[in-house]
C-alpha cells in the first residue's frame, strides 16, 4: 500500500523517530500507525521519544581534523548531564558526527532551520521541471514532495546517510545512542571549515560566533 508523507509526519512526532525510519515501520506494518509505534519501539528506535522533552544543557563541542590540517570541525552535542558528557560512548558519538559533518558537508542540522524563501525556490525548480513533463497537477505535486524531502536529505545534518552506515540517518544514529545512553541528546549546532574558503555553513550562529571570536 501507499504511504503518505501525512502518516509519516504524525508518526514521527509520536515517536520522534526518523523520516525513514517512520516510512520503514508503516511500510513494514501495512500503514498501521500503532502496529508501526511498536515496530519501532522494538529496534529501540521509540525510546528516544520518551526522553525528548528533558532538557538538554550539558555536553560537549567536539572537534575532528582531516587532510593534513585542511579541514577541520566543530559540532557542539548537548546531553542532561557533566557525567555521560564524560562517557566514552558520548564522546565517541561526538566524534563520529563531527567525521561524518567533515565527509557530508550539511548546511543545517534540521529541516526546521532551512530559510523559508531557501524551500520555495527549490520547490519553484522542481515544479517547473515536472510540468514540462506534461504529467497531471496532483501528480507533480507528489513528485514535488519526493523531491523535497530529498532535498533536506542532502543537506540536513539529521536527514542525511550516515558515512559510516549509509543505511541509518543521522536521526536513526542519535535515536540509537540515545537508547544505549538513556540520556536525552541534541546535535545544537556545528561549523565546517576548508583551508582558503569560506565557512562551509554561513547560516549557522555557531559559526558567526567561531568567525568573530577569530576576527574574521
Amino acid at each position: 500500500m501507499s504511504i503518505t508523507a501525512a502518516q509519516v509526519n504524525e508518526l514521527r512526532k509520536v515517536t520522534g523517530a526518523g523520516l525513514m525510519d517512520c516510512k520503514k515501520a508503516l511500510t513494514e506494518t501495512g500503514g498501521d500507525h500503532e502496529k508501526a509505534i511498536d515496530y519501532l519501539r522494538t529496534k529501540g528506535l521509540a525510546a528516544a521519544s520518551k526522553k525528548a522533552g528533558r532538557a538538554a544543557t550539558e555536553g560537549l563541542v567536539g572537534s575532528y581534523i582531516h587532510a593534513g590540517g585542511k579541514i577541520g570541525v566543530l559540532v557542539e552535542v548537548n546531553c542532561e548531564t557533566d557525567f555521560v558528557a564524560k562517557n566514552e560512548n558520548f564522546q565517541a558519538f561526538v566524534k563520529d558526527i563531527a567525521m561524518h559533518i567533515a565527509a557530508a558537508s550539511p548546511l543545517y542540522v534540521r529541516r526546521e532551520e532551512v530559510p523559508a524563501e531557501l524551500i520555495e525556490r527549490e520547490k519553484a525548480i522542481y515544479r517547473e521541471k515536472a510540468k514540462e513533463s506534461g504529467k497531471p497537477a496532483a501528480i507533480i505535486e507528489k513528485i514535488l514532495d519526493g523531491q523535497i524531502n530529498k532535498f533536506f536529505g542532502d543537506i540536513c545534518l539529521l536527514e542525511q546517510a550516515y558515512v559510516k552506515d549509509p543505511d541509518k540517518t543521522i536521526q536513526t544514529f542519535l535515536n540509537e545512542t540515545i537508547a544505549s545512553i538513556g540520556e536525552n541528546m541534541t546535535i545544537r549546532r556545528f561549523a565546517k571549515f576548508v583551508l582558503g574558503e569560506g565557512l562551509a555553513k554561513k547560516e549557522s550562529d555557531f559559526a558567526a560566533e567561531v568567525a568573530a571570536a577569530a576576527g574574521v
